[in-house]
């Protein structure tokens, strides 16, 4: 548990640390040689138009991280796979020993049960890597897409956008 905070930190801190690097606004040149007041007003009137177009405001802060659903599957494998090896190995025997039996078998099981939950923790933190990834992407991709249709306003008003 401390060790999926501790990845979900560093990687909301790299997002933030990257995010602003990859966002950037663009740089914008008055090629007509616009005054400051009309620079102002065509900024603002290609933002909306660029947020209109696109659905994607860049003003407004992404929306709250929210993690996808986790199932329960793999949790506490190590004290049923003890519990059923015990009864397991109870039943066997082992050399005529039930105690030994149910000995031998929660140790198997427990190793066993220990085994799949741990590969249950690594396939459920892969899929939120995957997932947050995902969400990383798609708003880079929408905010990509923004500042295409930002420039091309820009630039259909007389502006050299860089």
């Amino acid at each position: 548990m401390i060790r999926a905070c501790q990845t979900l930190l560093l990687i909301c801190i790299s997002m933030l640390i990257a995010g602003p690097a990859l966002a950037q606004d663009p740089i914008i040149f008055p090629a007509k040689g616009q005054s400051q007041d009309q620079i102002e007003r065509d900024k603002f009137t290609c933002y909306q138009w660029a947020k209109n177009e696109t659905g994607f405001d860049p003003m407004k802060a992404p929306p709250p991280y929210a993690p996808p659903p986790q199932s329960r599957a793999g949790h506490g494998d190590t004290f049923k796979g003890a519990a059923i090896g015990a009864g397991a190995g109870a039943i066997f025997k082992r050399k005529g020993s039930r105690s030994k039996g149910a000995l031998t078998g929660a140790l198997i099981g427990g190793v066993l049960g220990g085994i799949r939950e741990s590969h249950e923790r690594r396939k459920q933190k892969r899929n939120r890597q995957q997932y947050e990834q995902q969400r990383a992407n798609a708003y880079a991709a929408k905010r990509n897409t923004y500042n295409r249709a930002y420039t091309a306003c820009l630039e259909g008003k007389g502006y050299t956008v860089k």
